[in-house]
């Protein structure tokens, strides 16, 4: 019995050791993956795309935008999302304001703007987001 126990675990134990192996393999070029691979990748932008007819001129635009950005460009824009989603709701409200202030602005009121604003203390700043409140948000 511990014979025919162990010949079924080794066999079993070395194909839960190579999995992880096998999971870390690089993934090949787009034009490589299988029908399947693509439809995963594909899947959950459809699914988005259909459930939200709303949001579609938004979604298209922000593809065509990405698509136009060099390399640094959407490194320095995945650490800005990714900033984003670690702020405190009021971090996020306030930063949202700015954004949405800064938008009409060209490089130096930008500039001037963002040093007015370290300057402010706590209090100023709060004021500042009353007074410019962010533009409503659909919900995601």
């Amino acid at each position: 019995m511990k014979t025919t126990l162990s010949g079924l675990l080794l066999p079993l134990l070395l194909i839960c050791a190579s999995a992880p192996a096998l999971a870390q393999q690089p993934l090949p070029e787009w034009d490589q993956l299988t029908p399947a691979q693509r439809e995963t990748l594909i899947a959950p932008m459809r699914d988005r795309w259909n459930a939200s007819p709303e949001r579609r001129q938004r979604t298209y635009e922000h593809a065509r935008s990405w698509q136009q950005m060099t390399p640094e460009q959407r490194e320095q824009a995945r650490r800005g999302m990714h900033r984003f989603e670690n702020m405190s709701p009021g971090q996020r409200r306030d930063a949202q304001a700015l954004f949405d202030k800064m938008r009409g602005m060209d490089k130096d009121q930008r500039q001037q703007l963002r040093e007015q604003w370290n300057k402010m203390s706590p209090e100023q700043r709060r004021q500042w987001v009353e007074a410019n409140p962010p533009a409503p948000r659909s919900p995601r």
